[in-house]
């Protein structure tokens, strides 16, 4: 492996990981764009790494970013089976659902986002220790969790769905959409969002550390002076 590279490994990294972020936001261009042929491969692939619920994902080219279970089943079918309702893409009057769920849209997007932003401030930031990517990680542990287990009741009839419990404990301070359902601003949307970015923040800051040093070019030059020279004193780095 070059040193250039091995000193930028971030660019590759990052250029990859921003096509697997990308991809999914291709899916609806291409059904607007009438390529719909390459919209349905996205949405495929992608269909295997997320439930792609209709309710819970963001869509392009309509008049809202998201939209209500009653409002896809209006459009689609008026089912509760999570099986038949992730096969709503959308339509030119809704626009077109993004290829995988806000969660993750927030989970990988984030991932990337903050790879960028770590790199130029590495050299001045501690690594996170991992009792504090456990923290980080908690959140969407907790979150993720009780949405799978409300959904065991069916899609839109959990406790998740009205958040009855939230509502009693703020004792109905906020408006009826805050708690009830999916869309966006809703308590459910704005936890996805909260949680899948502290998932990016804490991983990129947990392992990008570990990375820069395993690719670090120092230690080859090292080996490499050593094995020239073995006469010659190891010499010290500050990082």
């Amino acid at each position: 492996m070059s040193i250039v590279l091995r000193r930028y490994w971030i660019v590759p990294l990052s250029i990859a990981l921003g096509v697997y972020v990308g991809l999914p936001f291709l899916a609806p261009v291409f059904m607007h764009a009438g390529w719909s042929s390459a919209a349905r491969v996205i949405y495929f692939i992608y269909s295997w790494l997320c439930h792609q619920l209709p309710e819970r994902s963001y869509f392009l080219f309509g008049p809202k970013p998201t939209y209500s279970l009653t409002q896809v089943q209006n459009a689609w079918q008026n089912t509760i089976n999570p099986v038949i309702l992730r096969q709503f893409i959308g339509n030119p009057e809704m626009g077109w659902k993004v290829a995988w769920s806000d969660r993750m849209v927030s989970m990988f997007t984030s991932l990337w986002l903050f790879g960028l932003l770590w790199w130029p401030v590495r050299r001045r930031l501690k690594p996170l220790p991992w009792w504090g990517l456990l923290l980080f990680l908690l959140p969407m542990v907790v979150d993720g969790t009780s949405h799978f287990v409300s959904d065991l009741a069916g899609i839109g009839q959990g406790f998740r769905d009205g958040n009855l419990w939230l509502a009693v404990i703020t004792q109905h301070i906020f408006q009826a959409a805050f708690y009830s359902g999916d869309a966006w601003g809703s308590f459910n949307s704005l936890m996805r969002l909260l949680t899948g970015f502290m998932f990016g923040l804490g991983i990129v800051w947990y392992t990008y550390p570990y990375l820069d040093k395993a690719f670090s070019p120092q230690d080859q030059s090292v080996v490499v002076r050593a094995v020239s020279d073995p006469t010659r004193e190891p010499e010290k780095f500050t990082v």
